[in-house]
């Protein structure tokens, strides 16, 4: 069982996340280590966990364990090596505090230790020596030959930004978690906003300890704020400060779903003969779909029509555009005539949602004067001659004339 979860540990904490944990059994005088047949690899600023189980005769009953790390050439580490011991005094400066054993009871025959806050010095190899007593109960000690070697490279493990859906007038959520599962110095997590390449504000965030096991946890903080339009596309960037000046950082783009009012441009009042331009648009996100259609006359939309579909195919002197984009929808129409006046409507459809927009489009013109063709008359009748035009807006007709003969 202590074999399994140190196992588990390694997999956990250590940086070679994939590759299988193999260990070599040696032994000698009586005294057998496991260690990894591998190099440990590791990342600066996280943890390593060096597994290792022994065995003794039973001739000898271990009472603690020793640990060194010096430089490979040298076939016995000396004391001035300590990175662990029972008295804490003995141990360099560089490492106290810093290594701690996975299972204090030498019973279980695990002397794994996890060593935090790594810096690329730690890489090199690590010895181990168990004492104890003989069988005269005398004390003694045995410096194992084999050692374990251990490689600590710079940071590249990123922060892990988990982002919910955001919706404006909502409130978000985000959680920083900071890389590894250590258990020693706790990081600085700093939250930095960023909107339209301008810093809005930077801030250090609470820290939230989730314990995994008696060794390792999660550490993580959360940014919460109310979700606006303003906030879509911003970038915000969580950085990670361990011990030794340390950082790592991730940034995330915000996508807030939002939609604001729909946009009509262009003249509503033409004269006939003029173009007609109209532009119908609509900030949101996700990017809503727009189309125009005429009422009553018709329900189609005018990307689903032609020109001369709608006006007739009789008036080559015409010419009809459209196009259409995300957010975004407009036409023209040249040449218009009194028959293109009436309500125009812009429909958008974003997610569930379907916005209307209408506008009243008027056309000036004015048709020829128009005579009555009642213009004859017996004598001591009343001649009444009627005149009228067709227009809008409506003409003023100055004279009537009323003659009696």
């Amino acid at each position: 069982m202590a074999v399994l979860i140190w196992i588990i540990l390694l997999v956990l904490v250590n940086t070679d996340k994939g590759s299988s944990v193999m260990l070599r059994k040696r032994c000698m005088l009586g005294f057998c280590v496991s260690f990894p047949e591998e190099e440990i690899k590791a990342e600066a600023g996280l943890c390593v966990v060096i597994p290792c189980s022994f065995s003794t005769s039973s001739s000898f009953t271990p009472q603690n364990m020793v640990w060194f790390k010096c430089d490979a050439s040298k076939s016995k580490c000396a004391e001035s090596d300590i990175i662990f011991h029972p008295n804490r005094r003995k141990v360099q400066d560089g490492f106290r505090k810093r290594v701690s054993l996975l299972e204090p009871d030498l019973r279980l025959e695990n002397c794994s230790i996890i060593v935090n806050d790594l810096t690329e010095s730690d890489s090199g190899s690590y010895q181990l020596r168990l004492n104890g007593l003989n069988y005269y109960g005398n004390q003694e000690g045995f410096t194992f030959p084999v050692r374990a070697f251990v490689s600590a490279k710079a940071l590249s493990q990123k922060p892990t930004v988990t982002v919910p859906p955001l919706t404006e007038g909502q409130q978000g959520s985000l959680t920083c978690t900071a890389p590894g599962l250590c258990s020693g110095s706790d990081p600085k997590i700093t939250w930095t906003w960023t909107e339209g390449g301008k810093e809005e504000f930077r801030f250090t965030g609470n820290i939230s300890v989730e314990k995994m096991t008696e060794v390792t946890r999660k550490m993580s903080s959360t940014l919460t704020f109310n979700s606006l339009a303003e906030s879509h596309d911003a970038n915000v960037t969580c950085a990670v400060r361990y011990r030794n000046n340390i950082t790592t950082l991730e940034t995330v783009t915000l996508n807030v779903t939002y939609v604001k009012e729909i946009e009509v441009s262009g003249a509503l009042i033409i004269r006939e003969g003029e173009t007609l331009n109209l532009t119908c648009s609509l900030d949101s996100f996700p990017p809503s779909v727009l189309t125009w259609t005429k009422s009553p006359e018709t329900t189609e939309t005018f990307l689903q029509i032609n020109s001369s579909d709608f006006y007739g195919s009789d008036n080559n002197s015409r010419s009809f555009q459209q196009e259409q984009r995300d957010g975004m929808a407009s036409f023209s129409l040249s040449n218009v005539t009194a028959e293109d006046s009436g309500q125009y409507i812009c429909t958008a459809k974003h997610l569930n949602t379907t916005l209307m927009e209408r506008v009243d489009i008027k056309v000036i013109y004015m048709r020829s004067l128009v005579m009555s063709d009642d213009r004859t008359v017996e004598e001591g009748n009343s001649l009444n001659l009627t005149c009228w035009v067709e227009s809008y807006p409506l003409s003023r007709i100055r004279r009537l004339w009323k003659i009696h003969l």
